[in-house]
């Protein structure tokens, strides 16, 4: 009996420990079911989140593209200008090379220059003062013949005002790059340029309200973009103006403005001459804050005569404009210039 239940509790014993064991087992297997069944969901979340990374981090690559494309066109146009500027100091170091040549060939030729320097001190000595003011009258004279076309070269700073209508767009448009051309051919070197139409609207607005530095290739651009410019226009260089002169004139810098058109379609000449005035004030020596000069194309005058009295109301009006504001009106009589 005692035998019977003895092995009654051993058997007991070894259906619990089963019993545990299967357990176990079903856990495990329950627990690789529940992780399998999670899986797609973690692998669609940690694949929206990478496609998320890699589309910002595509942006930011097409955004340091965009700057190293605007980086690389500065650096050829600074190593044009750079190419430039060796070239003349270059052809000046010959220059100076040759005037020392010149100048330092023999003692004699020092000593012939001291003579005649001691020769003409003396004559000067000797003038009268009515020889004086002679003299001082044929040097202001010899000033103001510097000038191309009958227009003063003696500004620091050159602003053009351009037309930008259809019949200058239609019919003008390459006689007047090449005017623009020579403008800054005759101003070799300066401060500061800048371009508008004669509405006020600005050629480059990355240069809004500020100077455009004058190099050779801001010279070339210039003229490239006015091939192309098309900013609407009303035909009166009044807003251009005034802009010009509000947003650039200051006391240190000598501006002028080129003013470019073939027709004036406001109601009041004037009206505009009195603006002007009020804007481009007179200082205690009668000299403007800026010079005014104009250019006139031919267009309009090769029009019937009922159609020609918007040519002749523009050189009506910058006539009077540049003989105010110390400037000249060129009018071109043909499209050849």
């Amino acid at each position: 009996m005692r035998k019977r239940e003895r092995r009654r509790e051993i058997e007991l014993t070894g259906l619990s420990f089963l019993d545990v064991i299967c357990c176990g087992f079903g856990g495990v297997i329950l627990l690789l079911v529940l992780t399998k069944f999670a899986e797609p969901v973690l692998l669609e979340q940690t694949t929206e989140s990478l496609e998320a990374i890699i589309l910002s981090l595509e942006e930011e690559l097409e955004e340091i593209r965009g700057e190293t494309r605007i980086v690389n066109q500065e650096l050829v146009s600074r190593k044009e200008q750079l190419s430039d500027e060796e070239k003349r100091v270059a052809r000046l170091q010959g220059e100076l090379s040759r005037i020392r040549g010149e100048y330092s060939a023999t003692d004699q030729d020092a000593s012939v220059s001291s003579t005649i320097e001691g020769q003409l001190a003396r004559a000067r000595q000797r003038l009268t003062e009515e020889m004086k003011r002679l003299q001082g009258d044929v040097r202001r004279q010899s000033l103001e013949q510097e000038a191309v076309a009958g227009i003063p070269v003696d500004s620091e700073y050159i602003i053009f005002i351009i037309d930008t209508s259809g019949s200058m767009q239609n019919y003008s448009w390459p006689l007047l790059l090449r005017k623009v051309e020579e403008v800054l051919d005759v101003y070799p070197e300066v401060k500061g340029i800048q371009v508008m139409n004669d509405m006020g609207a600005y050629l480059f607005s990355r240069y809004r309200n500020k100077w455009i530095p004058d190099t050779p290739a801001r010279r070339r651009g210039i003229i490239n973009s006015l091939a192309s410019w098309r900013p609407f226009s009303n035909s009166s260089p009044v807003e251009g103006i005034t802009t010009a002169i509000q947003t650039f004139y200051a006391p240190d810098k000598r501006i002028s403005l080129y003013v470019f058109g073939d027709e004036f379609t406001g109601k009041s000449i004037e009206a505009v001459i009195r603006a002007v005035d009020g804007i481009n004030q007179a200082d205690a020596s009668g000299n403007r804050r800026v010079r005014i000069h104009a250019i006139g194309f031919p267009y309009v005058f090769t029009q019937p005569q009922n159609m020609q009295s918007t040519g002749v109301r523009f050189a009506t009006l910058m006539r009077a404009l540049c003989y105010r504001n110390g400037g000249t009106f060129v009018g071109l009589s043909d499209f050849r210039g």
